[in-house]
């Protein structure tokens, strides 16, 4: 399928970018070999070929709803059906203002069929790439870092925020951020259970005007202290969130550029779930989108980790799109 141009290009702010990947799944399926530690998974009441179509029409309305407000979306397909979680790019690679893209070392061995070479080319084509630092070798021993899933970075502040679980190894952690030249905050964060959280960005986001927080599922006070400091300090909004808040995503939504400003995205299970003065506070400084990803969200994760946000400097020069991406992509252009 040949590149679409959609609308005028915005321009990105440094914590949040106008250009975001997608991968539109065709055999979306819940991951068992995710749920030992993914507490957000639940089974869905469809068969197989339900689930994959409802999955595919679901990236598909979240594509278009963030082309319409102006946002650059690389929207990559994914027909191969061998990672039932491709429809999670932010997991295998992180990219930073510097032209660095690093690729990340994932938990579950189905999901490291997820990391793609023609992604990191497709961006070249309106990006520069400085470097390409890989530190998927280290899932070969037993450490683990799952990109901005694990890790919630403030690229302004270069703060990088982190709770411990298998996802994240405090180590490859340290080694990250010394890599990128980010301030590692790391704490633990758990559930009502005792159940850790698995990805920190189901629990917290940081945005260019307005971070969430489930703050209650720290549960060293000082850690939670030193981190609501410092999103107060980096933010003019901060809404903090209930455990229940956080089960239906809403921590897990992610502020991008618009042509008409921030745009905050998030899900319509998430924004269900919001109450009246909490959205009022989000709508200070920013739109709010919402698209329906339920069936997405069986797998665990939401809108947030759907998208893979591009903070990449913008190519000096112009590059012809080729008609046909390697891999099946196909490139929407704001």
């Amino acid at each position: 399928m040949s590149p679409q141009l959609l609308a005028a290009p915005s321009v990105s702010t440094l914590q949040a970018p106008a250009h975001v990947v997608m991968v539109r799944p065709h055999h979306f399926s819940v991951n068992p070999d995710t749920a030992a530690d993914n507490a957000f998974q639940h089974g869905l009441p469809l068969n197989a070929t339900q689930a994959a179509r409802r999955a595919y029409a679901e990236s598909t309305q979240l594509a278009d709803a963030l082309a319409a407000e102006g946002i650059g979306v690389s929207l990559v397909e994914d027909e191969s059906g061998l990672s039932p979680d491709s429809v999670f790019p932010n997991n295998w690679f992180t990219t930073h203002p510097d032209g660095r893209v690093v690729l990340c070392p994932m938990f579950v061995p189905n999901r490291r069929h997820e990391r793609r070479s023609d992604v990191v080319d497709l961006l070249r084509l309106r990006f520069e790439i400085s470097d390409v630092v890989d530190l998927s070798e280290a899932e070969n021993h037993g450490e683990f870092l799952e990109g901005t899933g694990s890790v919630v970075i403030d690229h302004r502040n270069k703060l990088a925020y982190g709770c411990r679980s298998h996802r994240l190894t405090p180590g490859l952690f340290q080694r990250f951020c010394d890599e990128i030249g980010l301030q590692p905050v790391l704490f633990d964060a758990v559930d009502s259970s005792g159940t850790p959280i698995y990805h920190t960005n189901v629990m917290m986001s940081v945005g260019e005007t307005v971070s969430v927080i489930g703050s209650g599922l720290i549960p060293d006070s000082s850690d939670r202290d030193r981190v609501l400091g410092l999103l107060s300090a980096s933010s003019e909004v901060v809404v903090e969130l209930t455990e229940s808040q956080v089960r239906h995503f809403a921590g897990n939504v992610l502020q991008l550029t618009g042509h008409s400003g921030p745009v905050l995205v998030m899900s319509t299970t998430a924004y269900g779930a919001l109450r009246s003065d909490q959205v009022r506070a989000m709508r200070r400084t920013s739109r709010i989108l919402t698209v329906d990803v339920s069936t997405i969200e069986a797998s665990g994760g939401s809108v947030r980790c759907m998208l893979a946000g591009v903070h990449l400097p913008p190519r000096r020069q112009n590059v012809s799109v080729p008609s046909g991406i390697p891999g099946g992509g196909v490139l929407i252009m704001s």
